[in-house]
């Protein structure tokens, strides 16, 4: 289609993050389109509203193409951005008010409506930030001895994913550790007090891998180069012994290779979770978690 530049109005009465990663998710569904965020935040009164709106209607005048997005707890004030939108002719997403009346007829209870509520910080909000800060101080297996603090503990070659898969789970609430496996080194011996059903392997295909080092040695100026680190040969018999080793682990091996972090970190959390299960034990749930129950 044709290059066109559309801009989605993000109106909120917090800091309107919500709003913000709904759309840049959708805008990946449509290529072709230029885009710009605008946001609008912390909407707190009438005069707020109608400053944000006339910016919309100005832009909606200049000849843009539109979307506006609305995260409000008040009913009037998504009553505003409704009317409006209607008026200028321009689409509105509301993703409160239906999410609220949802909640209300489901539970029996009617919403607070308050405004600029802080979101999540509550029981799972310190869970998640302790376990992203115990994958931070536990990269690249730097503490041996707390491997077996970890809920979950990835093993696998330099560069497969391990270091922002191990912060992901963090921020889903789950401590999780890497271990980096490295041929010719043995695993850590701590590695064998860890429950066996905790334990995921990681594998990236080898010319993946490879594109990954070379972008690595080339911004540290070349090293690496000589021990076979971005050698596609070695990279394969690299793989082949840390293979050998996961194996010997027993743990089952999940390919990163053209994974999102998100779709990585499900795989992840499900093959842990059943292997739980077999044990005859389960995996903690952070507080909070979205899962779904077993």
């Amino acid at each position: 289609m044709a290059e066109s530049v559309l801009e989605i109005h993000v109106i909120a009465d917090s800091t309107g993050e919500t709003g913000v990663r709904l759309a840049r998710a959708a805008r990946s569904q449509f290529e072709g389109v230029h885009w710009h965020i605008v946001r609008h935040p912390m909407i707190g009164t009438v005069h707020d509203m109608v400053t944000a709106l006339d910016a919309v209607r100005t832009r909606r005048d200049a000849g843009m193409w539109i979307c506006v997005v609305h995260t409000l707890a008040l009913p009037d004030m998504r009553a505003m951005v409704i009317d409006a939108c209607e008026e200028l002719g321009v689409q509105q997403v509301d993703l409160m008010g239906p999410m609220l009346e949802a909640m209300s007829t489901a539970s029996g209870l009617d919403a607070d409506q308050v405004p600029r509520r802080p979101v999540g910080v509550e029981a799972d909000y310190f869970t998640r930030i302790s376990a992203m800060e115990f994958a931070v101080r536990n990269d690249d297996g730097a503490i041996p001895e707390r491997l077996t603090e970890a809920d979950i503990c990835l093993v696998g070659v330099s560069r497969s994913g391990k270091t922002p898969l191990s912060i992901y789970l963090g921020y889903l609430g789950y401590k999780t550790v890497n271990v980096p496996l490295v041929p010719g080194i043995p695993a850590p011996k701590e590695l064998a007090a860890v429950d066996r059903w905790r334990i995921v392997g990681l594998t990236i295909d080898a010319e993946r891998l490879l594109a990954i080092r070379g972008r690595r040695v080339r911004g540290l100026g070349g090293f690496g180069t000589e021990d076979g680190y971005a050698d596609l040969v070695a990279i394969y018999e690299e793989l082949d012994e840390v293979g050998r080793t996961q194996r010997r682990l027993g743990c089952p091996v999940i390919d990163t290779t053209g994974l999102a972090l998100e779709e990585a970190a499900t795989r992840v959390i499900d093959v842990v979770e059943e292997r739980a299960k077999v044990a005859g034990t389960h995996l903690r749930r952070p507080a909070g978690s979205f899962r779904t129950a077993p």
